[in-house]
């Protein structure tokens, strides 16, 4: 049996997937999740009965900001030499709301996995979730990662950027490699309730207003869920070594469709795929939000061989058919 990998965040979205990808490939999962109740908590159950199906899958409910419980969790299933860092607490506008929550699992957990991988033995790559919204208010496009990340918009987001900057004394202190992956607006089956996709096309089918900010002037580089997971895996399978930028083994990625769609663009995917017209509610820009995303992924594809596939054309039917099945529409 190979060793194994260690996933955090496993009954998330894009843990979930990433998890289904990396059992099918006939690695050994050991998933970790609070099972908190962010979002409607029969989702991520709903996952994780969809991984019960594969022997190769261990899941522990357990939260990366008790370090105890963690250290315990090391012991008797591992030691971990690679992980996947994808347990966060996520939401931008949720961050004005509930701060703690994200400082607890943001900061403190990012720490408390980094202390277990820096006293393993032989370990080989730590690959952890950032964000796009690190780049904040940032006027340049696309965002490329050695743009300066100094004006967070959301608590959220500082809270990303704080955990990019732990891994790098990390990397730079003890030599762990380590690569932290800024996602892009994800969306495709399994999907959270509290993204545009689920609210969108939950909204139309029930003939709902469908809440568009900023009157609509809004773009995002929209990210179908099996192109992301794709590039989790081939960062995974190619670590940093030293000698790369200032010696130290630590990087930071892009994982974007490298495409920049306008929001109602999305939405008339969605009408299309529903075969519903959407009542609109156009709405001022909410406070945390940003007008613009747009990924440069150029470093990504060189170093990994990552190249995204899905259009929204493609990617959005696959939602609402996920979406009808699994909501009995």
């Amino acid at each position: 049996m190979t060793e194994p990998i260690l996933v955090t965040g496993a009954a998330g979205f894009i843990g979930f997937h990433t998890i289904a990808r990396l059992l099918q490939a006939g690695e050994h999962v050991v998933g970790v999740d609070n099972l908190n109740d962010y979002y409607d908590v029969s989702l991520k159950n709903a996952r994780l009965r969809e991984l019960d199906n594969f022997e190769n899958f261990t899941f522990i409910k357990e939260n990366i900001a008790d370090y105890e419980a963690m250290e315990k969790l090391w012991q008797e299933y591992g030691p971990f030499k690679r992980v996947i860092q994808l347990a966060a607490q996520a939401g931008v506008r949720y961050s004005l709301e509930k701060p703690h929550s994200y400082v607890q699992s943001n900061v403190v957990g990012h720490v408390n996995i980094l202390e277990l991988c820096r006293h393993t033995e032989g370990f080989e790559h730590f690959v952890y979730a950032s964000s796009s919204s690190v780049y904040g208010k940032n006027k340049k496009l696309p965002y490329a990662t050695e743009d300066r990340v100094d004006h967070p918009a959301s608590l959220y987001a500082a809270t990303k950027r704080s955990g990019e900057l732990m891994s790098y004394a990390y990397s730079h202190l003890y030599g762990i490699a380590q690569t932290g992956l800024r996602f892009f607006t994800v969306y495709g089956p399994w999907g959270r309730p509290d993204m545009s996709p689920f609210i969108f096309t939950n909204s139309i089918i029930k003939g709902e207003s469908v809440p568009i900010f900023n009157n609509g002037d809004m773009m995002r580089d929209f990210t179908y869920i099996d192109d992301i997971v794709s590039g989790v895996i081939a960062v995974l399978k190619t670590p940093p070594q030293k000698g790369t930028k200032q010696n130290v083994p630590h990087r930071v990625l892009n994982i974007g469709n490298n495409k920049a769609e306008q929001l109602m663009d999305f939405v008339a995917e969605i009408e299309k795929a529903t075969g519903k017209k959407a009542n609109i509610d156009f709405l001022p820009m909410q406070l945390g939000d940003v007008k613009e995303t747009f990924a440069d992924i150029e470093e990504t594809t060189r170093l990994t061989g990552y190249k995204p596939t899905t259009s929204i054309a493609e990617g959005i039917p696959k939602y609402v058919a996920w979406f009808k099945e699994y909501y009995g529409v």
